[in-house]
């Protein structure tokens, strides 16, 4: 049960992580820096009250950032990185705990994370294009809840995050329907 409910728990920090990477890194950091949560090194290191504020500090950067059309752009670009590899970091230190090695856990969190990231990369420039940029501080505020969401329920109901990463999904593949060109027939 110990390695299904810390599987559940890494897809859900890293697809929280893919909507912001900077909130499930100072969820995880907190609980473990309470007592509430056990990383195992070298993931204590993100409960490391430096870590934590220099996470907490590009964190706010980030979140005031990304409600302006173009640097949201910028932000995106660089958090191809940074979001996988936050996603990364999170499954693995989760995944610890029930036996699965580490660099397995560590890709399975880069590709959910990438995926997430990827998707509302993706999604943005629609929002930016049909609301002249008017609605990437909702879209913006809509994921930085949703990462919120996801990271509490990662820790503390795990399917429940699951579930919630699986409805983002069929959400943005519904959005992609959407606002996709469709081909004219000959």
């Amino acid at each position: 049960m110990e390695l299904f409910s810390g599987l559940l728990s890494a897809l859900g920090l890293s697809g929280a992580a893919g909507l912001n990477a900077y909130i499930p890194l100072l969820i995880v950091g907190a609980l473990d820096h309470f007592g509430f949560m056990h990383l195992g090194a070298p993931f204590d290191i993100i409960s490391n009250p430096y870590f934590m504020v220099l996470v907490g500090l590009l964190g706010v950067l980030d979140f005031v950032g990304d409600k302006i059309p173009g640097v949201d752009h910028a932000l995106h670009v660089a958090g191809t990185v940074i979001n996988t590899g936050a996603g990364a970091v999170l499954a693995a230190s989760q995944m610890g705990v029930a036996d699965v090695p580490p660099a397995v856990s560590a890709v399975l969190g880069l590709l959910v994370a990438g995926g997430v990231h990827a998707t509302r990369s993706a999604l943005r420039p629609v929002s930016t294009a049909t609301t002249a940029g008017l609605g990437n501080p909702v879209i913006s505020a809509a994921e930085d809840a949703g990462s919120l969401t996801l990271s509490v329920l990662a820790v503390f109901a795990p399917l429940l995050a699951v579930l919630g990463l699986a409805g983002f999904g069929v959400l943005a593949f519904k959005l992609y329907n959407r606002v996709r060109p469709r081909r004219q027939r000959i």
